[in-house]
């Protein structure tokens, strides 16, 4: 591999018995751990660790697929585990070489491996500045090409943490309706709660995804809808993403320098010029290999939950409720129509609304995407928030740029529509604290 020195991907080895292997590969070390137990009960010492326990893992694919199925999500695992180089068409410009360098175990990334995104404001318009490079930095290149670098003229500059990727099917099949029906934007119920939908702009790259992923209902389509000639945003920090098929190819575009039949385009750097990209004929990915990518995404489970039973946790629920946690991060939502029979009209629980909410000055880095304002973020799903620290090298990283490393600290920063709660939870006693704090770690 030819690219220029990068960390060795994460400074931590990710979960034992996990990534990079395709289903039959794991299938026998399975089948070998079976045979060590067997001697190990003839007398012999153990030889191996005991399997991890299920619920304190973001890994696995939903239960219920078919065989084709699981043979898809096989498929999509190992191109989610493949590391890219410069015969490839890594680049010439990335952020990193795989997918797993910024979703380990599938979980949270590390600020090893932030997405930096940047732009400028000027006469109240946001400017994404893609004349520079725009709106994303790539801050590595392969060998004897240049990374970029923030321009100085930027008035904004985000840093983003990859989120945990599991569950996101059930985001995805949530209908249009749904989501139109939970905002508020003029706080109508005056419960200072105005949250609302991300519009994105109809373009050929969204119009063709949108198809593609297109599922009719009786009535109407139950996503893709356009309202006002623009998409409805579910996915990223600002929700730009209207579906898993948009993301999956633009993370390959964007995050890696790989061309797909969706994005053929190469990247490059502005400051060395059009044209001046690597010599691998586009596209770099087939279709298939986006699709298994996004096929699996779509059907991995969602996180498990832990200490359902604890007394502390079922008093914790109560007070997310009754402090207002619950009017973002809605504790249940139900799927619309799929072509994917274990994700079709399921009730599940992520902790979300997928609305933008204000989150007030704390958060406000002066970057934007869409019709957000600067201080509006799409509400992070908390499903898995007390396994976080397991794939960001023991420390939990929290927030859209990590800058958090506890739930607490977390907490302190929510100002704008979350300030009423943020108040409300430093007035509780010590013993509430620690009873909601132990309810989140259940998630």
């Amino acid at each position: 591999m030819s690219f220029r020195s990068i960390p060795r991907y994460l400074p931590w080895p990710p979960p034992a018995g996990r990534r990079g292997r395709p289903a039959l590969h794991r299938a026998a070390l399975h089948r070998t751990a079976l045979a060590l137990a067997i001697l190990s009960l003839s007398g012999c010492d153990a030889l191996m660790p005991a399997a991890p326990d299920p619920s304190t893992e973001l890994v696995g694919a939903i239960e219920g697929l078919s065989a084709p199925q699981r043979a898809m999500h096989a498929a999509g695992d190992a191109e989610f585990a493949r590391v890219f180089g410069t015969a490839d068409g890594l680049g010439p410009v990335f952020v990193a070489p795989s997918c797993e360098s910024c979703h380990a175990a599938d979980g949270k990334g590390h600020p090893l491996f932030n997405i930096t995104r940047f732009g400028r404001m000027q006469a109240g318009t946001f400017d994404p500045m893609r004349s520079a490079g725009g709106p994303q930095l790539q801050d590595r290149a392969i060998a004897g090409y240049l990374a970029e670098r923030v321009p100085g003229a930027a008035t904004g500059v985000a840093r983003f943490l990859a989120p945990a990727v599991t569950g996101l099917g059930y985001l995805e099949a949530v209908d249009d309706t749904t989501l139109l029906r939970l905002e508020d934007p003029n706080d109508a119920d005056n419960d200072g709660i105005s949250g609302r939908v991300q519009l994105v702009d109809a373009d050929d790259l969204l119009a063709r995804v949108v198809s593609l992923e297109g599922v009719a209902a009786e009535g109407g389509p139950t996503r893709g809808t356009l309202v006002g000639g623009r998409y409805i945003g579910r996915f990223g920090k600002k929700a730009l993403a209207v579906n898993l098929l948009q993301q999956v190819a633009t993370a390959y575009h964007q995050d890696m320098g790989i061309t797909s039949d969706l994005i053929p385009d190469e990247i490059f750097n502005p400051a060395v010029g059009a044209f001046s990209g690597d010599r691998v004929p586009e596209p770099e990915v087939s279709a298939n290999v986006v699709n298994a990518v996004t096929f699996y995404i779509k059907t991995l489970r969602v996180p498990p939950r832990r200490n359902l039973s604890d007394p502390d946790v079922i008093a914790g629920e109560q007070l997310f409720v009754t402090g207002g946690c619950a009017a973002c991060h809605l504790p249940t939502l139900t799927t619309g129509a799929s072509h994917i029979a274990v994700l079709d009209r399921v009730t599940f629980h992520p902790f979300t609304d997928l609305l933008l909410h204000d989150m007030g000055p704390e958060l406000d880095d002066g970057y934007t995407e869409g019709r957000a304002t600067t201080s509006e973020w799409r509400t992070a799903p908390l499903w898995g928030l007390g396994l976080a620290a397991s794939t960001q090298g023991g420390t939990p990283r929290l927030l859209h740029d990590g800058r958090a490393t506890s739930i607490r600290e977390a907490i302190g920063y929510h100002g704008g529509e979350a300030a009423a709660s943020r108040a409300w939870f430093n007035a509780l006693s010590a013993d509430q604290q620690r009873r909601l704090l132990a309810y989140l770690n259940s998630l």
